[in-house]
């Protein structure tokens, strides 16, 4: 297998692993306003994912250099081509941090309601903004022979654009509800449970209509139907969206929790493997797509990084599973006793 071929689908795994372990971040930070009843109840959802959402953000970066060190080309388009809603997610990912910390600074209720708005916008325009930029990616960009962006930031607000924003906005909501199911008790649990159970139809919907709109607005189906296998990514991302709503009836949450890691995966590699070898799909002309041929850097520069990411990349899942693990429990009104807790 190409040097190229293997890192953009690693390039794809970095992807699926951000929106899988900060996706439920971004769901809390969503259902913070409509579940959380007091402010008790608010500190509880933060900091279910307290100890946890900073380090999730490290695959975006990991992502994110990933592009820049093995595919510079596509990085400079991708940057300057979506650039408005790129710095709007950055925007976004910045107010979010800084309210999780200077939440809990003032004891006024008029400071907190500040950063509680910051804390939902913050969660809102990454979900939807990440889902409208891949979408449109998976679409096809306006761009020229030169890799010139001949279009706006507005042209990424077409139907499938929004329609895949739409989407993650459900996958992350769906990802936070069972998180929050699992970290809670008492009524906030429950409310959690029931929030899940009824976004998972809004879910089901949103799937099903991409994937229709998929047929008709882009070329992903062609790698399939040449590749039957990979209709395989499909069935187990059906399956477990299936099995989701399953566990979750069956109060089996952690598995509920897994099943939607899978389906947010699933759903990442269903645009990856339609998409290569194209990064960047012009649909001016196929002639001025960027791809993973004539994007990347040199065979040696990917050789070493590939040595580099064998190494780190697994102490780095290690580590994180052991933060998993460490902070498993449920989160109760003891533990924002200490220092730590926001």
């Amino acid at each position: 297998m190409e040097l190229q071929t293997i890192w953009f689908f690693l390039w794809g795994l970095l992807w699926a692993i951000f929106f899988m372990t900060d996706g439920f971040d971004f769901g809390i930070g969503l259902l913070y306003p409509f579940l959380g009843k007091n402010d008790l109840e608010k500190r509880i959802m933060i900091n279910s994912i307290g100890p946890l959402w900073n380090g999730n953000e490290v695959w975006l970066i990991t992502a994110g250099g990933v592009t820049f060190a093995a595919f510079p080309r596509a990085y400079s388009i991708m940057f300057s081509s979506l650039y408005s809603g790129l710095m709007l997610i950055l925007f976004a990912l910045i107010l979010r941090g800084v309210a999780f910390e200077f939440r809990g600074k003032v004891d006024k209720k008029s400071w907190r309601n500040i950063w509680d708005i910051s804390i939902f916008t913050g969660s809102l325009l990454p979900a939807l903004l990440f889902g409208i930029v891949f979408a449109n990616i998976f679409k096809g960009l306006p761009l020229d022979r030169a890799g010139v962006f001949q279009g706006s930031f507005f042209d990424l607000l077409n139907l499938y654009g929004i329609l895949g924003g739409l989407l993650f906005l459900f996958l992350f909501l769906f990802h936070g509800a069972v998180w929050l199911s699992i970290k809670t008790d008492g009524d906030l649990h429950e409310r959690a449970v029931s929030t899940a159970v009824r976004i998972w139809p809004l879910l089901l919907i949103s799937s099903v209509l991409f994937l229709v709109s998929s047929w008709f607005y882009t070329k992903l189906y062609d790698n399939f139907f040449a590749k039957p296998a990979f209709f395989l990514d499909i069935l187990l991302t059906v399956m477990a969206l299936f099995a989701s709503i399953f566990f979750i009836k069956r109060k089996n949450l952690f598995r509920a929790w897994f099943s939607s890691s899978i389906i947010i995966a699933g759903s990442v590699f269903f645009g990856i493997i339609g998409l290569y070898p194209d990064m960047l799909p012009s649909n001016i002309s196929a002639e001025f797509s960027i791809t993973a041929h004539n994007a990347s850097s040199s065979p040696l520069t990917l050789k070493i990084m590939l040595i580099v990411v064998i190494i780190f990349i697994p102490a780095v899942i290690a580590y994180q599973a052991w933060a998993y693990n460490l902070f498993k429990g449920k989160v109760t009104e003891k533990d924002l006793s200490y220092d730590e807790a926001y």
